[in-house]
């Protein structure tokens, strides 16, 4: 019980991923959702699959073809396998994997998470940036002082993303380089994720949560705004609720992971995003993309 599936989030899509292994779930895909996912997968326009409401259903759904694609090859991975987490988006695929939610459930839900997250703000009153360098106690404090920015993703040791009011992210940019930071990048996203700003999408995601069943986890989750393991389905239940408009505190979660005894993670999706973040957070672990097993 050493290995730990991990799930990426938004940002690791790419027009044409999952070519030859996700066709079929995406078929299943299309009949859920009543659109062609596919085809925008497959053959884009890329600006297409980047809209929230379409990529958070791709991504998930090329990363369970993933989940099926790996475990069909490797039957002896269940023996090893100790955890499952997610960045953001990829804890619904993380769910999937441990038997939490239904796949029919997981890939209708984050449709319309997509779309309550896109709502809940104005177009261009949100902004997020990235922060590379810099200490993390002091980018929580200078977020305060500034209000209405929060801290949205601790990713790896000297990656923290922002995350707010757009003239709040920039302000705290400013205030963030003079007091160390080596680089302030705003990132190219269409709302302000991760922050007290997505109340709105949490209200209504809520309601959507409460039709789905919730099974407890048959491996433990490492939930993105605890950076610890839950099993119990109710529980899981009101954390998805909570990430909406808490900090994705993925480095904890590695870390947490490491300290629990596992000693191998492998990316199971789109992009490796991922497996350059859990480097950077521990080099001395082993850390694969599901193509590589």
């Amino acid at each position: 019980m050493t290995t730990a599936f991990v799930f990426p989030g938004q940002g690791s899509q790419s027009v044409g991923m999952g070519q030859g292994f996700a066709e079929k779930l995406l078929d299943q895909a299309n009949q859920i959702l009543g659109f062609d996912l596919k085809k925008i997968v497959l053959s884009g326009p890329e600006e297409e699959l980047k809209r929230t409401e379409i990529q958070q259903p791709a991504i998930l759904t090329v990363s369970v073809a993933a989940l099926e694609e790996l475990r069909a090859r490797n039957t002896e991975l269940e023996a090893q396998l100790g955890a499952a987490a997610g960045h953001s988006l990829g804890e619904y695929s993380a769910l999937v994997a441990s038997g939490v939610i239904s796949f029919a459930d997981a890939v209708k839900v984050v449709n319309l998470r997509g779309k309550f997250m896109q709502e809940a703000v104005p177009a261009g009153e949100g902004a997020m940036a990235a922060l590379l360098g810099g200490d993390r106690l002091a980018i929580i404090n200078i977020c305060k002082e500034v209000g209405g920015v929060w801290p949205a993703n601790f990713n790896s040791p000297g990656q923290v993303v922002i995350s707010g009011k757009k003239s709040s992210v920039e302000s705290a940019g400013e205030k963030l380089k003079a007091a160390g930071v080596k680089k302030v990048i705003p990132l190219a996203v269409s709302a302000p994720f991760h922050c007290p700003l997505m109340q709105p999408a949490a209200d209504k995601l809520a309601i959507e949560l409460d039709k789905i069943e919730f099974h407890d986890a048959n491996i433990p989750v490492y939930a993105n705004v605890t950076a610890s393991p839950v099993k119990s389905g109710a529980e899981i239940k009101k954390l998805l609720i909570q990430q909406v408009t808490g900090s994705v505190l993925w480095e904890d979660s590695i870390k947490k992971m490491i300290a629990d005894g596992i000693i191998s993670f492998i990316e199971v999706g789109p992009g490796k995003v991922l497996t350059g973040l859990i480097k950077k957070i521990n080099p001395n672990v082993e850390v694969k993309s599901f193509v590589e097993l």
